[in-house]
């Protein structure tokens, strides 16, 4: 199974109670979009959320300041992401308190492993994406626009009272990308922080400095999908550049908010033994030997079928690179049932918390320590 795949709360029969009757929903909805834009100009704004982070320029014009697209968008028009829209010269975002994926799952599968091992999440996404991964395994959401996806109306509220309701330990921003439902996001976070619950955001991490720092405010972990370490690979995998995203992995860590890192290799696209050996130096010298880095495999998906799934040896010798290099905590992912799933003591080598796919059958930590040599073991335990 790969990890990260969105599912319907109501599919796995998991009710909330919310004190509103939530009803079950496709993720892709089969609705026409909108047919022109003078029709997306004559919707009601009234109840629309206004974005964070932009300029008014001449003329009705804006630019977004979220992320490094730095989008010019002209009165009626959007943004590159497809859910903030330009009207009268105000910005607004399409998709606040409009969820398409709610569910209950365990922390595991985002993965962050270093981040209260075991506990339940309550998961949330909408529409859209500022990047365009041609392998995307979401692209159902993050490939779409809001007007596509069929979604649930929920308050920032609502979604803390869910997670609360299920005894959920968490909140977690993941599935599309979190960055483009910022206002939602944020919103929401700061809401669960105030009634005692931890949140953590699964992103592709390109957003410009300053929103970035406001929103690590309110969240406890991030885990950061690098998807390489080439700019080449970035800009014709991605459509992205890889400097901002490195960028926002130094500015984590600076701030003091629990980071772990997914590689998905992409057989002949970014698996190159020297590239991973740089990537690895990168992440030691940059960010620290304790920043746990996960390897991916790769299964065909969405524009990229023509590609096998990344070989198990690929993924071996890249956790060998990693170790070789000096990097404490290293996994491989999307392969169920492998040693390299579980967690070991960087130290003496014992194994502390042992992993079956997203289900942690054994815990052995003793106050975020070994039991066993009493070495302290990095996370947010």
């Amino acid at each position: 199974m790969i990890s990260g795949k969105p599912k319907n709360i109501l599919s796995g029969l998991i009710m909330l109670t919310l004190g509103i009757c939530i009803l079950a929903v496709p993720l892709v909805s089969h609705k026409p979009p909108p047919a022109s834009a003078q029709e997306l100009l004559s919707q009601d704004i009234s109840h629309l959320q206004e974005a964070d982070f932009y300029e008014k320029l001449f003329k009705k014009e804006v630019e977004c300041q979220l992320c490094p697209r730095r989008c010019l968008i002209q009165d009626g028009e959007r943004g590159d992401c497809q859910v903030r829209q330009n009207q009268d010269g105000i910005l607004y975002s399409l998709v606040y308190g409009k969820p398409c994926s709610f569910s209950i799952e365990p922390i595991e599968k985002a993965p962050l492993f270093h981040f209260l091992p075991g506990h339940t999440r309550l998961c949330i996404a909408t529409a859209g994406c500022n990047l365009r991964c041609k392998y995307c395994q979401n692209w159902q959401i993050s490939q779409k626009k809001p007007e596509e996806v069929e979604h649930l109306e929920l308050s920032p509220q609502q979604v803390v009272t869910a997670a609360l309701n299920y005894g959920a330990q968490s909140i977690c921003f993941t599935f599309s990308e979190p960055i483009i439902f910022y206002e939602y996001m944020y919103d929401i976070a700061k809401l669960a922080k105030e009634n005692g619950l931890r949140t953590s955001m699964v992103s592709n991490g390109y957003i410009e400095p300053e929103p970035l720092k406001h929103l690590l405010k309110v969240l406890d972990a991030v885990k950061i999908d690098l998807k390489g370490f080439t700019e080449e690979f970035y800009q014709n995998i991605t459509l992205g550049e890889l400097e901002p995203v490195l960028a926002a992995l130094k500015i984590i860590k600076q701030q003091g908010i629990w980071l772990e890192i997914v590689n998905l290799l992409v057989p002949t696209l970014n698996d190159d033994p020297e590239d991973i050996r740089r990537m690895c130096e990168w992440i030691k010298e940059e960010l620290g030997a304790e920043v746990p880095l996960h390897f991916s495999r790769f299964f065909p998906m969405y524009r990229l079928t023509n590609l096998p799934a990344t070989p198990v040896t690929t993924l071996e010798k890249a956790h060998a690179v990693a170790i070789a290099i000096g990097l404490k905590y290293v996994y491989i992912g999307n392969i169920p049932g492998h040693v390299c799933n579980s967690t070991f003591c960087p130290n003496c080598g014992k194994k502390l918390i042992q992993r079956v796919q997203f289900t942690v059958s054994q815990n052995n930590l003793s106050s975020g320590r070994c039991p066993f040599c009493g070495e302290v073991i990095a996370g947010f335990w």
